[in-house]
């Protein structure tokens, strides 16, 4: 097992208001920590790229929606931010409502639009006629219940005066993670041990670059346990790979296999290790 990295202390941002997924992410992730909720993604890592806050926790990826792909962006684009830590959150999507109140009563469902994404049957079946409300977070949408006639979807850990849940869980599939990561600023936050590596690059306009990119990590016997593809902004038909494999940072095998991959591929960035 990798050694484990210092707990970050200080303070630490994410996506708001408290309560919400990734308010536990940060609780786990950074326990102790002075907590800052943020009114979006881009706003935790500014706090963070700022100085505002030492850590930031953000979702890259959920098992039934995948990518999050503005995270994605958000840590190809910031030269400095590196991941450091990683956690699996279960998620449980619940209709909450004002007490008393039924499904068949329900005319406005309030969220975020990966919650809403996720439990996209249920609302098809069973709230054809609802109106959609995205809100910045699910915690968010708690507060813009004010009729017998809006729901909220949030997390099973929710709890508001006045407010009760209709029915169990309603994501499109009960087995339901997402994976969060701990970001940090500066290349020297990097834990000296890993179990998995993750980086973001392009490849050369040729035949078979994809493919000779890939063959990099088979010839230094890495095992490759993620592989997402992102549009280059401002330059169509390019794209840019988010791979994640097997290894510790501190195996020359893994730090030689980093090198030829910068040196072969385009726009190179070493994500983070944990």
């Amino acid at each position: 097992m990798p050694e484990q990295p210092k707990q970050p202390g200080g303070c630490v941002s994410y996506l708001g208001p408290k309560g919400s997924y990734s308010s536990l992410a940060a609780q786990a992730l950074a326990p102790g920590a002075r907590e800052l909720p943020c009114g979006s993604f881009y706003a935790a890592a500014e706090a963070l790229e700022r100085g505002e806050a030492d850590c930031a926790v953000l979702p890259v990826e959920n098992t039934l929606q995948g990518a999050v792909t503005q995270n994605l962006d958000l840590l190809y684009s910031a030269p400095d931010l590196v991941a450091v830590r990683e956690y699996l959150l279960k998620i449980e999507h619940r209709l909450i409502a004002k007490a008393g109140a039924k499904l068949s009563d329900i005319r406005r469902v309030f969220s975020h639009e990966q919650a809403i994404l996720q439990c996209g049957k249920f609302i098809a079946q069973n709230l054809p006629e609802a109106k959609i409300v995205y809100t910045d977070s699910t915690m968010q949408s708690v507060s813009r219940i004010s009729e017998p006639g809006d729901a909220g979807i949030v997390g099973s850990h929710v709890c508001a005066e006045g407010l009760a849940f209709i029915g169990g869980n309603i994501a499109d599939e009960p087995k339901n993670f997402t994976h969060f990561l701990l970001v940090e600023k500066g290349k020297d936050k990097l834990p000296a041990r890993s179990e998995r590596v993750y980086f973001a690059a392009s490849c050369p306009h040729e035949p078979g670059a994809l493919l000779k990119m890939l063959q990099i990590l088979a010839v230094y016997d890495r095992n490759m346990t993620k592989i997402e593809s992102r549009p280059i902004k401002n330059r169509p038909g390019e794209y840019c790979f988010f791979i994640e494999f097997e290894g510790d940072v501190a195996d020359r095998s893994v730090a030689a296999a980093l090198a030829r991959l910068a040196e072969y591929a385009k726009g190179f960035k070493l994500l983070g290790c944990y």
